[in-house]
């Protein structure tokens, strides 16, 4: 059994609010944790300082062997906003942030963007993309480097139904490769297909976890 990632007692402090308390998670590689919880429970938060985005207040975490801001490059984060620049094209953003990857090797932007089902032929700036275009292709900018760890925020909102089980089996797939998963979502009738895991946060604190699956 390996591991992607381990916190120990994490907690994050803005102040006197506590938006993450002594959360202690072990996630094993090539496994899918679903976040769930309601709006304020911390789970964006666990997702940021698991991406190295955020430092814990207190509290130890190991991502990949290493500190999350060292394994930097080996994690895909898909937060909220699209992190896409308006005025390019898909393709043009996926080649601009293709660049920016100096120890990963990046899938050709065309293919990425196919994968998640947008035409790279597609001419028409980000800017003009429907809201659930805009998540395909903030998905496709966290494919790109071929992550060992991927985090994403809510991936499923702003999508129609067919558009969102196609994102699932995209996700199916790339758990299949032995890589790791954690996504948040309040829609979980729509991602327990594929967790292995549902772990619920309550005001910063793991509350439920529920294991779907166990690894021989």
């Amino acid at each position: 059994m390996s591991f992607t990632a381990q916190l120990e007692n994490v907690s994050k402090l803005y102040g006197t609010f506590a938006a993450l308390r002594k959360v202690s998670l072990t996630l094993e590689t090539g496994r899918c944790y679903v976040l769930l919880g309601e709006n304020g429970a911390g789970k964006s938060t666990l997702l940021r300082v698991l991406a190295g985005l955020l430092r814990p207040t207190y509290g130890t975490i190991t991502v990949l062997g290493t500190s999350p801001q060292e394994a930097r490059e080996r994690i895909g984060y898909m937060s909220h906003a699209p992190m896409l620049y308006d005025e390019y094209t898909g393709v043009e953003n996926l080649r601009y942030f293709a660049n920016l990857y100096r120890t990963q090797t990046c899938l050709a932007p065309e293919t990425t963007l196919s994968s998640v089902g947008l035409d790279p032929a597609l001419k028409r700036p980000v800017g003009q993309y429907s809201q659930g275009m805009r998540q395909r292709a903030s998905l496709a900018r966290v494919l790109l480097s071929q992550p060992e760890l991927l985090l994403l925020d809510e991936p499923f909102s702003n999508m129609d139904i067919v558009s969102a089980h196609q994102m699932l089996d995209l996700l199916a797939a790339i758990k299949a490769e032995n890589r790791t998963i954690v996504l948040t979502t309040h829609q979980r009738d729509l991602a327990e297909p594929i967790a292995d895991s549902l772990i619920t946060l309550t005001a910063g604190s793991v509350s439920a976890t529920i294991e779907k699956t166990v690894r021989a």
